[in-house]
Parts: structure tokens; C-alpha cells; sequence
């Protein structure tokens, strides 16, 4: 697989939520640029990142001699402090930075953010929550990411009692409108739509369709 172009990401905000972002994109390759008010949480990753400032966001001009005018995109990862949650946003996008993502800890957190002009807010809290509660529900649901729109992918595994069964006889688009991504072997794939297989348990099948659909098509696994 090739390797995207390193890029300058901004993270605002350096507590457990921030700091595990930063560190993933900088392992990723990118250069990123740590930046919180806290010295104790700028000394802690000043190793880690390419760079890591004392800064505050309320500050446009402390934003700029940070090297954040330079970022194509930013993250602003502070939830519980509005204020310094929506004025680093506003500077983040007065300096420059052309994409803005922010963390909102309420409803009305998220709506002042979206007026702002932010590009995306998250709810790492919420989503996670969501996420858990619905590999928890059905024990043959294994992951899933939700593409917008309505539309997600799931990744189920299959249940002992479809041994020996083709990939067909799932009905898994007559009944259920869904479309198969791959079915996986362990690192294996063994087919999709395109390509029938026979399935053993503990193949992973990704299904990409509605929620509505995909719940029914869990519901008839454990049925």
C-alpha cells in the first residue's frame, strides 16, 4: 500500500483524548504540532511530537508563532472549556488553517460550533459509547464504521450453524439490500459478491447497507 504524503497537523489541546490523537498522526508520519497551556502535558510529549508549545488558543497571535498558520488541517480537542473551545476555533480559522475539526461536549456546544464555521465536530464519547453498545448487543457484530448518509459497514462473523453454507444463500441482498464487501479467512479473502465462496464459522463478512437492513440481517444470524 502506498504511503500518503506526511502533512502539518495542529492539535489544540493535550489531555487523554488529544494526546492520544497526536501521537497516532505522528505515528503515522505526519508532522504534528502539540499545543496546550499545560507545561506538564507539553513536556510529556515533546518527544513524542514534532513539536510541542505552551500556548493558548485564545490567542491567535500565540497560534501563529506556533507554526499552526502552517497546518492544513487542526483539531481542537478541548470539550469542557467552551470558551477556549470556540475562540481557538475562530483563530484557528483567522490564521489560516483551511480545515478545522473540534470536539463538542453538548448539543449546544456542537450547534455554536457548526456557526462558526468548524468543518466537522465529533462527540469521541458519545461515538465510542455508541460503538461499544453495538458490538456489545450482537456478539457476531466484530466492528463497524458508519460512512454517513445512513449507510455503514459492518463486519460480522459467522455463527456454526451456516457451516458449509454459500455465500449466496445468506439472501443477504434479496432480503436485506446489502451488498458484500469481502469475506475474510483470517488475513485470507475468499470472495464477495463477485466471487461465491463457501463459508466456515469465524469468517468475517463485511456488509455494507443500511442500519435498518443490518440489524434485521444480525437479527436473523442469531435467529
Amino acid at each position: 500500500m502506498a504511503r500518503q504524503h506526511s502533512r502539518v497537523i495542529g492539535v489544540l489541546g493535550l489531555g487523554n483524548f488529544g494526546s492520544t490523537v497526536a501521537t497516532e498522526l505522528q505515528r503515522f508520519g505526519n508532522h504534528v504540532i502539540g499545543v496546550d497551556v499545560s507545561e506538564k502535558r507539553v513536556s510529556e510529549h515533546a518527544e513524542v511530537l514534532s513539536q510541542a508549545v505552551i500556548a493558548d488558543g485564545r490567542d491567535d497571535m500565540a497560534l501563529r508563532e506556533a507554526g499552526l498558520s502552517d497546518c492544513e488541517i487542526a483539531l481542537v480537542a478541548m470539550g469542557s472549556d467552551l470558551e477556549a473551545s470556540i475562540l481557538s476555533s475562530i483563530n484557528l480559522k483567522l490564521i489560516g488553517v483551511q480545515t478545522v475539526w473540534a470536539k463538542a461536549k453538548t448539543r449546544t456546544h456542537h450547534r455554536i460550533l457548526s456557526k462558526i464555521g468548524v468543518d466537522r465536530v465529533i462527540h469521541p464519547e458519545v461515538e465510542m459509547g455508541q460503538h461499544i453498545a453495538q458490538v456489545l448487543h450482537n456478539p457476531l457484530v466484530r466492528d463497524y464504521v458508519s460512512l454517513g448518509n445512513g449507510f455503514h459497514v459492518v463486519n460480522f462473523r459467522i455463527p456454526k450453524s451456516l457451516d458449509g453454507k454459500g455465500l449466496q444463500d445468506l439472501k443477504h441482498d434479496e432480503k436485506f439490500d446489502l451488498r458484500c464487501i469481502g469475506v475474510m479467512r483470517g488475513t485470507e479473502y475468499i470472495g464477495s459478491d463477485r466471487a461465491p465462496c463457501t463459508l466456515e464459522p469465524d469468517d468475517l463478512i463485511l456488509l455494507l447497507g443500511r442500519r435498518s437492513d443490518l440489524r434485521a440481517f444480525a437479527a436473523s444470524l442469531q435467529s
